[in-house]
């Protein structure tokens, strides 16, 4: 029965990209004023509140504080969705939106995998897959949802009901999702210096700042890309969510490879997948390509979220499996809050996309590089289960 619980976990991150299915509506129609990158800011900075309490949340779970956090960060997770209805300023949605929602959901999200590995070891990634793939589930249904009300109801309107739909799932979460083992009194404070001395782990903590640096890019800009190359306008507003289901397999099979080939094994050649689709985006011009790109592009992105936090669960010993992870997610924040505006302002600068494809797909080829690295550095070869 836990297993299915966990899974409406996952299904609050389709709020998180909000700010990707909503960047060409705030462009065109919202704040038309304001900057292509720095409207992108408002979901970087969203994306990277969901990682940076990490470290706080870590470091709370492993000392036994689950049930309270997890209250308080529903009830500002939900408030922010529903104050992003009445934004219309940039300021607004950035607060709203940005920090308000970004806050809530971090604190309710940094649990999940210390949640997960309490219930499950044996098969433990095929937990994780599945209950990352709400957030594929949501993030394919909210976007079609907000393209079918937008022009009924209002932007406004839209946004509520979004907010409502939210609000079941959290409420679904809350009631469903507890520990199972006893807290543990671990030594040190919120960092542990020590886990950095295991080289594996602090390479893996670089490639992890990598691959958040690149990776969301083609999923910022799809829309706006397909706008600017003339695609269809009856497909453009389903790209994302075309994106998004195919993520779902991906982060179901990541699971299911991970317990027999190891995580490590599946993220490297997902990712780099991944990373040759960043590279095809700009020069997809034509609907077909596109939906190809799309899909692909989705697939093996699904297979890296279902995994990434994987790694650093079998770094160490379980006792200190919050703060370890908890450490890495809020490193990483560095990468996500840079990553689509930096896009964003390459953009701007070079007039062209192809640039931005260059840039964020060697970066996440970079990052692969380092995985394989994190695998020498543990197993001193390229083969074995990792």
């Amino acid at each position: 029965m836990e297993f299915y619980r966990h899974i409406s976990y996952n299904s609050l991150t389709p709020l998180n990209r909000k700010s990707v299915t909503f960047q060409a509506y705030y462009q065109e129609i919202m704040l038309p004023h304001v900057s292509p990158s720095k409207i992108a800011w408002i979901g970087s900075v969203q994306y990277a509140l969901v990682f940076f309490p990490g470290l706080v949340t870590g470091r709370m779970f492993d000392l036994g504080y689950f049930r309270g956090p997890q209250i308080a960060a529903a009830a500002l997770f939900i408030a922010g969705t529903f104050l992003t209805a009445e934004c219309k300023e940039y300021w607004q949605f950035l607060l709203c939106q940005g920090f308000t929602v970004g806050i809530g959901s971090g604190f309710l999200f940094g649990p999940m995998i210390p949640v997960i590995t309490h219930w499950f070891k044996a098969r433990r990634g095929f937990a994780i897959g599945i209950a990352a793939s709400g957030s594929s589930v949501g993030g394919t249904i909210i976007p079609i949802v907000a393209r079918l009300l937008i022009p009924k109801i209002g932007f406004k309107w839209a946004i509520r009901v979004v907010s409502f739909i939210l609000l079941l799932v959290v409420i679904v979460a809350v009631l469903t999702t507890r520990r199972r083992l006893p807290p543990v009194v671990v030594s040190g404070g919120l960092f542990n210096l020590k886990a950095f001395r295991y080289a594996p782990y602090s390479l893996y903590v670089w490639a992890a700042i990598l691959a958040w640096l690149g990776l969301y890019s083609v999923l910022t800009y799809l829309q706006v890309y397909a706008k600017e190359v003339g695609i269809s306008p009856n497909l453009i507003p389903y790209l994302i969510s075309i994106s998004n289901a195919s993520s779902f397999v991906g982060r179901i099979g990541s699971g299911y490879l991970s317990d027999r080939i190891g995580p490590l094994n599946a993220l490297i050649p997902s990712t780099l997948v991944t990373g040759i689709a960043t590279y095809a985006w700009p020069f997809a011009r034509s609907d077909g390509a596109l939906i190809a790109v799309a899909c692909i592009y989705g697939g093996s992105l699904g297979f890296f979220t279902g995994t990434w936090q994987m790694p650093p669960t079998t770094m160490g010993s379980v006792d200190d499996v919050g703060r370890r992870v908890g450490m890495l997610m809020s490193i990483i924040t560095i990468g996500a809050v840079a990553g689509p505006p930096s896009s964003g302002a390459i953009r701007d600068a070079t007039g062209s996309f192809e640039y931005v494809g260059y840039y964020a797909g060697s970066i996440i080829v970079l990052c692969v590089l380092s995985m394989v690295g994190v695998k020498y550095a543990t197993l001193g070869r390229l083969t074995g289960k990792m």
